[in-house]
């Protein structure tokens, strides 16, 4: 299949409930230094085995903020398919392939904002920055909002992978944006913000705390 390198139209206006339905898991595997590709070797055959459940849509490995980390993003039709693997990874011994090289190992579960269509893989990067923000109580409704009203302008200059929040823990939205370049993200946020394009109006004042990786497809990754 040709790797696509266009990204789904984001206009503002949700899309079909079976889209709002859709189940992202972000998986964080920990691993010593030099240990990367043994860590990434096991993860391939686990997503992809027989009894596997979803979609296997990004694995990266960090370059840049917290170091020795593979992120593994998949997508399920529904929480209860999610559910299935959830289940399948905590009845494991060796969940994604775990060896001695893991050192940790986190499932984290999102649903997209109501208005950004499915993951579309493909060749958008190399260059992937996933950022964290820690949103505070309650703020979650007006984050949407305003991203609302700004991403369909930014997505149409710098599109984005996916835009998710958190279904446990901590009120979070994780971002993944695509960049052919650490030098093309600097200067895209740069003229964005100079624009006045960015942030999303009212977004930034949700924020608690935020956090940026940036990390490299790994081979077999749908999203490079």
């Amino acid at each position: 299949m040709t790797a696509m390198t266009q990204p789904a139209p984001i206009t503002g206006e949700d899309v079909p409930q079976e889209h709002q339905n859709i189940r992202y898991e972000l998986t964080t595997l920990a691993f010593r230094l030099l240990d990367g590709d043994r860590a990434a070797a096991g993860v391939e055959p686990w997503v992809n085995s027989p009894e596997a459940h979803g979609e296997l849509l990004g694995c990266w490995q960090t370059e840049n903020g917290t170091l020795g980390r593979l992120l593994v993003l998949r997508g399920f039709t529904d929480e209860a398919e999610l559910s299935r693997e959830r289940m399948r990874a905590r009845a494991s011994d060796r969940p994604f392939g775990a060896g001695d090289h893991l050192t940790d190992l986190t499932m984290q579960s999102f649903a997209p904002f109501p208005f950004v269509p499915p993951v579309r893989t493909g060749r958008f990067g190399p260059a992937y920055e996933i950022r964290d923000y820690h949103l505070r109580p309650g703020g979650l409704p007006a984050t949407i909002a305003g991203w609302r009203k700004a991403l369909p302008e930014r997505h149409r200059i710098d599109p984005l992978t996916v835009v998710m929040y958190a279904l446990d823990g901590p009120t979070r939205i994780i971002q993944i944006w695509p960049f052919h370049s650490l030098d093309e993200r600097v200067a895209l946020r740069r003229d964005l913000y100079a624009s006045g394009q960015w942030p999303p109006p009212g977004g930034p004042e949700e924020i608690l705390e935020a956090t940026s990786l940036i990390a490299w497809p790994t081979p077999f990754s749908p999203l490079t």
